[in-house]
């Protein structure tokens, strides 16, 4: 696909004298729009760690609390219940990591038509960077731990 077909509907000539300033505001909102789905992006992680964690001291607090009466059921009841939800998390991360690909493609392509390009330069000095990380591969990290973490529990019990 051509991103210019969809991203350039008109020209400036076809389009009249505010052109420069129109493009220059969508491209302010549509980087407003990128902030509030990281922000996003954060608050969903913080729930599903949140969550987990949940699950993870209810495992512990039944061992403590009732490890006489708890049957290997309620762990792996509860055990795969955690780790459907991190299965679910990581790809609501997976869907978030494309989501943000496709805006900084389209950002870096709109950047090709303003004096500056900050975005792009600063991703061209990430890139440039041999260690650097991008962050989703670490966050979808997160997700696997918890899940490997459920599991474990589920098999220590069911084995007691």
């Amino acid at each position: 696909m051509n991103i210019d077909e969809k991203l350039l509907k008109t020209t400036e000539a076809e389009y009249g004298k505010d052109y420069r300033n129109h493009a220059l505001e969508i491209y302010k909102l549509y980087l407003d729009l990128s902030d509030k789905l990281s922000a996003r992006r954060l608050s969903v992680n913080s729930f599903f760690l949140t969550l987990n964690s949940f699950i993870i001291g209810l495992l512990g607090y039944g061992k403590l609390s009732f490890s006489s009466t708890a049957t290997p059921e309620f762990y792996w009841i509860i055990s795969i219940l955690g780790m459907t939800i991190c299965v679910v998390w990581f790809k609501i991360i997976h869907a978030y990591k494309h989501i943000m690909r496709s805006k900084f493609m389209v950002i870096h392509r709109i950047e090709q038509h303003l004096p500056l390009a900050a975005y792009e330069a600063e991703w061209q000095l990430l890139r440039e960077n041999h260690g650097y990380q991008p962050l989703t591969h670490f966050e979808m990290v997160v997700p696997w731990i918890f899940f490997v973490l459920n599991l474990a529990i589920s098999l220590k019990e069911s084995l007691l």
